[in-house]
């Protein structure tokens, strides 16, 4: 007969954010979680980064959320709150992963969900996720600014619940992802990098962290970096882009609703906003692919590229612990990437062969 060793007696498979983290999120109390068992993203180190920084490099790989970005966090939160408070709808302006994330906790919810989007940008990957999981979906002409703009008009004038992260619960869930990072490491690392569009993110991470400070589960707090596309980099000049424009349509925002949040996080932690070229973005989501086996968004790679432009500039990250986040899985927008791919020069397809072997070898240059 085989006895289960008592190590093993206690353990559960993860539950999701809120249950894993009640006790250190303001939610009102007794709310029952809506979850598709978020979170728990997997923490992968980087070899390559590693040995280009001389540093232990961490990617925090939320494309392996349910929906496939780390906006499940948040939205667990956020619906569940909703729903505990009786709203039968939910609104939300994106640029496509909020929109897939609102939809697919919105049908578990059981609430009808409505959703702003740019017309024409954005990724067909998200718009299948959103429609599937029974979004009604608005297009408008403008940007993610103007439809921002209408959710909260249609918040405060109609019974449904806003669900942007101008909603203080979306933070709470999304800041979790701190807690798993000092959960994993044993303290926060030196440095975290990531993405910035609509700058929730960063604030939350930054909330996250000081939490755990403030609480003894950490002995400092990280320098926080954010990075943003060139064409749409309101935090870097300090001015709104009216006009936003970026192949990296996840944070393709001219105008970010938590901007003074985000301003807070860099002054607060010593960081810095830089801005990156598309081409940089494409560039590192390619290296990223072919180096670490992690395959992500074009935006999600932004943080990629701007710790390369630092690395190319003289910046030394030696001796230290970096986490960087990768915001969203590849699959959310494959015909940027394989667009991307082709402009470097490289074809998709190698070679075109018969149905034989020593042709198959010769083709892979085994013969």
């Amino acid at each position: 007969m085989t006895t289960t060793p008592p190590a093993l007696q206690h353990r559960h498979q993860w539950r999701g954010v809120i249950e894993e983290y009640r006790s250190l999120l303001e939610i009102p109390a007794g709310t029952p979680a809506i979850t598709l068992r978020e979170g728990g993203t997997p923490l992968v180190h980087s070899e390559w980064l590693s040995g280009l920084t001389r540093a232990e490099v961490w990617l925090k790989v939320e494309g392996d959320n349910p929906t496939g970005s780390f906006k499940d966090r948040g939205m667990t939160a956020a619906i569940s709150v909703a729903k505990h408070a009786g709203a039968q709808a939910v609104v939300c302006a994106s640029t496509g992963n909020t929109s897939a994330s609102m939809a697919a906790y919105a049908a578990k919810a059981g609430l009808k969900p409505l959703v702003l989007v740019p017309e024409g940008k954005i990724a067909a990957g998200k718009m299948a996720q959103a429609i599937l999981h029974g979004a009604q979906v608005i297009m408008v002409r403008g940007n993610f600014d103007d439809c921002l703009m209408l959710a909260k008009g249609l918040a405060w004038e109609y019974p449904v619940a806003l669900v942007n992260s101008v909603n203080p619960v979306r933070l709470e869930g999304q800041k979790t992802a701190a807690f798993e990072i000092v959960d994993f490491l044993g303290d926060a690392p030196d440095y975290h990098l990531l993405p910035v569009g609509n700058a929730g993110n960063i604030s939350a991470y930054w909330l996250g962290f000081s939490q755990y400070a403030q609480l003894g589960l950490a002995t400092k707090t990280p320098i926080m970096r954010g990075f943003q596309a060139e064409g749409a980099a309101p935090l870097v000049t300090g001015e709104p882009f009216p006009d936003p424009e970026t192949r990296a349509t996840a944070i393709r925002i001219g105008n970010p609703a938590s901007w003074k949040l985000a301003e807070a996080a860099r002054n607060e932690s010593g960081g810095s906003f830089q801005s990156v070229t598309d081409d940089q973005i494409l560039s590192a989501q390619r290296d990223l692919a072919a180096h670490d086996g992690v395959f992500v968004e074009p935006a999600s790679a932004a943080g990629i590229a701007g710790l390369l432009q630092e690395l190319a500039g003289g910046e030394s990250y030696a001796g230290s612990t970096v986490v960087v986040t990768v915001t969203g899985h590849g699959l959310k927008d494959t015909a940027t990437a394989l667009e991307g791919f082709a402009s470097s020069g490289q074809s998709l397809v190698d070679t075109v062969i018969d149905a034989d072997v020593t042709a198959a070898a010769v083709a892979a240059g085994l013969a």
